[in-house]
């Protein structure tokens, strides 16, 4: 029996249910405006000669499908986001039981689990988080995180193991300078070997372990401060300095272009109105 091939309306509803569930009620909403607006247009009178018949013809064409479109669309975005809602909730109700002093191990979590879970830690730290779709446990690039105008990705590899090889580090990095992203986050329940810390050593990569995991989720509990007050990739681990010319608090960055590409360095929080950088150690 032949593989069911999924319509353009299921294609929409699994694209909204990986959006944040309130863009996918704002885009229904554009969606509405936008298909209502040309659904209302009215056709100019039909003329004869040929070439203006047909263009009539067309934008006839292009009222009725947005006659019906203007329905079908919002709705695929309505119940996507419905399922990105749900699945919000009970990302939330998972890291409360982690959190929990008798609530549940990381690292018996099923890799769907495991993957809300960082979601989730991230989400309550300030990011827009959008799922990837990863295929299985080990699916490439799991979660896109946003926040301002800057974007970081998210693998969460190898829920189980002892420890993460170089491997995935590497994978991530490629996908990175691809998407010329800020930075990226491998997270584990377990820990890294000498040479995946190595290669992320310098780059603006950040190795989350069980420790720096259970501080990602623990650091949640707290009020999320504003986008501006926060740094733009926090670490977990270093110490930010303060900036040398205005004493400002820096944040940690990713170039994104040139030869330094995809390497971290500190620069001040106030770009850029102060243009200061610091090498990362």
């Amino acid at each position: 029996m032949g593989r069911r091939r999924d319509s353009a309306f299921d294609d929409l509803m699994t694209l909204a249910s990986r959006l944040p569930w309130k863009v996918g009620v704002a885009s229904a909403v554009v969606a509405f405006i936008i298909l209502h607006v040309i659904a209302l247009v009215s056709s100019p009178p039909v003329a004869t000669s040929t070439q203006t018949l047909g263009g009539g013809v067309l934008r006839q064409l292009v009222q009725v499908l947005a006659t019906f479109l203007q329905f079908i669309v919002p709705a695929g975005f309505l119940i996507g986001a419905t399922a990105s809602f749900i699945k919000q909730r009970r990302s939330g109700a998972l890291l409360d039981s982690v959190r929990s002093s008798s609530g549940r191990d990381a690292s018996s979590l099923s890799w769907q689990e495991f993957e809300s879970l960082v979601g989730e830690g991230f989400r309550q730290r300030g990011f827009q988080v959008t799922e990837r779709g990863g295929a299985g446990p080990d699916g490439g690039v799991d979660l896109g995180l946003a926040r301002g105008h800057e974007r970081f990705l998210v693998q969460c590899k190898q829920w189980r193991a002892q420890q993460v090889g170089v491997s995935v580090v590497r994978e991530l990095y490629g996908v990175m300078a691809a998407e010329h992203v800020a930075g990226g986050y491998v997270v584990t329940s377990g820990s890294f070997t000498k040479d995946a810390k190595e290669f992320a050593a310098g780059r603006n990569i950040e190795l989350v372990d069980g420790k720096g995991l259970s501080a990602l989720l623990r650091d949640g509990q707290s009020t999320v401060r504003s986008i501006d007050s926060m740094p733009a990739m926090p670490e977990l681990t270093l110490k930010a300095p303060t900036c040398p010319k205005c004493q400002s608090p820096m944040v940690l960055r990713g170039a994104k272009k040139g030869a330094h590409v995809g390497r971290s360095f500190w620069g001040c929080l106030k770009y850029p109105k102060c243009q200061a950088i610091v090498a990362r150690e």
